[in-house]
């Protein structure tokens, strides 16, 4: 899964990256700890253009009647998006990047203790995870989002069995929707290699916690 991630590209820069208009109201950046129902960057296809625009993170089916009408749903299995009711049609009419500089797992210390592991690109460039939306609300509506995950690459598997769906720049008009059918074929595990992971401050453990020491190596 993915609970947690980071994000430290301005957001004029995502704009450029992924040739997107920006909306007004988007998130400050750097955040180094991205946490469940905030509002995240998100990039969709709308109308023939790319929007860079803010989303909750917590998707929330039409039949919700609040937030917290249901289990929050901020990953969705990419092996049953397809089927689940809450994000068939969301799979295939409402997919969208979410960019990342980097996402936390955690393993299991000794005592039992949550140890986290901040996970990056290899090259240090920008993640982009898969994700579907939706628009929740009739009176006040908010676009909301999910990240679709997969079953984790065979090297990262040894800290957690699944991770982010991330997608390179050659995929992304096909998973939003711009190069035709066929979005179903990029839901794969990454390949090995492509990302790297270190030790960091069990301080990331509080969703409280703020600044750029929770992505820093900790100290031996």
């Amino acid at each position: 899964m993915c609970g947690r991630f980071a994000l430290t590209l301005p957001s004029d820069a995502m704009a450029q990256l992924f040739a997107a208009r920006p909306a007004n109201d988007l998130p400050d950046v750097p955040n180094y700890n991205i946490c469940p129902t905030t509002r995240v960057h998100a990039v969709s296809t709308r109308d023939g253009a790319r929007q860079l625009s803010a989303m909750r993170w917590g998707f929330l089916p039409q039949w919700y009647t609040s937030p917290t009408d249901g289990p929050l749903l901020i990953n969705a299995r990419a092996e049953t998006l397809a089927e689940k009711p809450a994000f068939r049609a969301a799979a295939r009419e409402r997919r969208c990047l979410i960019p990342a500089s980097g996402f936390y797992e955690w393993t299991k210390g000794e005592n039992g203790q949550r140890l986290p592991w901040y996970i990056r690109q290899a090259d240090d460039t920008p993640l982009a995870f898969a994700g579907v939306w939706q628009s929740w609300g009739r009176e006040d509506p908010v676009e909301t989002c999910a990240i679709v995950t997969t079953a984790a690459s065979a090297d990262l598997s040894v800290i957690h069995h699944r991770m982010p769906l991330i997608l390179g720049p050659g995929d992304w008009p096909l998973w939003l929707g711009e190069a035709g059918h066929g979005a179903a074929r990029l839901m794969r595990p990454g390949p090995e290699g492509a990302l790297v992971w270190h030790r960091v401050d069990p301080r990331v453990n509080s969703n409280r916690a703020t600044g750029p020491e929770l992505i820093a190596p900790l100290a031996a």
